[in-house]
């Protein structure tokens, strides 16, 4: 017999984790670590600006927003720091720094507080501001810089821009073999924004995250392996390889694809926003005018993830459609 006649009756969750979304938020910063620090070595003391710039501005705009909205501080739940250092991660090493600054408040005003904060945007911070910044600054987002560090053989544009508008040959004039060239893009001795060209680094981080289960499988390896497939189809073994490892598709799927706001939450349902991405990702490669689809083929697929979540949700026991 209950000798407390009352009943606490509360919203989900009701299991609850050690895991709280503050420190999701810092392990997946840290995890991101290693790649901003290549690039930073790659590419010299700006694109450290960069990195600078975008967080302190992301943070900047967090702390005003909620002061303006009358909500509680959250500039500490890193969700902020994560946002900007993201979107750093995705831009030009050069790019001047205001435009840094804008790309920052955008991603936290215009796509997440415009929504209602954190849990409530439709899409991800990160990649919305760098679709803004595309879309406002075109060439300056466009512009690559020759390394610094390594600049024998290594050429300013990225290798998915050779590709897409010199052609295979073009490639192959830059780089002596298939395996000179997976090696670099593997290492991140290319041309390209300050956090993409380092698979070997993004990797590792994602199985960090993994490991962690910070994210599971499904996304990831769904995103991945449509891609893979594509690529061999439309480009043999060497472009399974090469797209793998080119452009932003290590970064993105594992760490900006898996984000919990914008994504399903469901099992089948991130294996089929994987498999969208992946599909949207190549179609624009291969098809599009832009060399890379991976910011955009995310920002889509968050636009349908609540149609997803809709028509893959688990059937309730007992009860018939």
């Amino acid at each position: 017999m209950l000798k407390d006649k009352h009943l606490t009756v509360t919203v989900s969750p009701h299991i609850k984790t050690a895991l709280t979304t503050e420190k999701m938020m810092w392990i997946v910063s840290c995890a991101l670590v290693p790649a901003a620090g290549a690039g930073i070595y790659f590419f010299g003391f700006h694109a450290a600006l960069v990195i600078t710039v975008c967080v302190v501005s992301s943070l900047l705009t967090e702390f005003l927003c909620t002061l303006l909205m009358k909500k509680p501080a959250t500039i500490k739940d890193g969700s902020a720091f994560l946002t900007g250092l993201l979107l750093a991660l995705c831009l030009p090493p050069e790019l001047p720094l205001w435009m840094c600054a804008l790309g920052g408040f955008f991603s936290i005003a215009v796509t997440k507080f415009a929504f209602g904060g954190l849990g409530y945007n439709i899409f991800n911070p990160a990649l919305a501001g760098r679709a803004f910044l595309m879309g406002a600054f075109a060439k300056e987002m466009t512009t690559w810089k020759t390394l610094q560090v390594f600049p024998d053989g290594i050429t300013a544009a990225t290798p998915l821009n050779l590709l897409k508008e010199q052609g295979y040959d073009s490639l192959m004039k830059v780089f002596d073999s298939h395996s000179h060239l997976f090696r670099e893009l593997f290492i991140g001795r290319v041309g390209g924004s300050i956090g993409e060209t380092s698979a070997g680094l993004l990797i590792i981080g994602g199985l960090i995250l993994l490991f962690a289960r910070i994210i599971t499988w499904h996304i990831p390896v769904s995103y991945i392996f449509t891609v893979m497939v594509i690529s061999y189809f439309t480009g043999g073994v060497f472009g399974i390889p090469f797209h793998l490892f080119s452009g932003g598709l290590v970064l993105g799927a594992f760490f900006m694809a898996t984000d919990p706001v914008t994504s399903p939450i469901t099992p089948k349902g991130q294996i089929i926003f994987g498999i969208g991405c992946g599909i949207l990702t190549m179609l624009i490669r291969i098809r599009g005018g832009y060399p890379e689809g991976v910011c955009y083929a995310i920002l889509l697929m968050n636009s349908v993830t609540p149609l997803i979540e809709r028509y893959s949700k688990t059937k309730i026991f007992g009860v018939k459609r």
